[in-house]
């Protein structure tokens, strides 16, 4: 394994590959309260099938994601981890 794909094997195993990836981060453009709730809803419902969301929080968590759905938790509640 190299430095960059070292520890993230289990990417390849994410249920949240594929198009359906596009909920577990904001678009470009400001979305309103309701849009993003019913967004991380949807993703974090893809996270309740998927059988490698420890590795996925643990992988967030370690780097700082700042940013999306990771593990089940959005930004918020995985600043509330630290």
């Amino acid at each position: 394994m190299s430095a960059v794909t070292d520890g993230v094997d289990w990417q390849m195993r994410a249920a949240c590959r594929g198009p359906q990836s596009v909920v577990f981060f904001p678009p470009a453009v400001a979305e309103a309260r309701e849009e993003r709730s019913e967004r991380e809803r949807r993703a974090k419902a893809i996270c309740a099938q998927c059988t490698v969301t420890d590795e996925c929080l643990e992988y967030a968590l370690r780097i700082r994601e700042p940013h999306g759905i990771w593990g089940g938790l959005n930004e918020q509640e995985r600043r509330r981890l630290f």
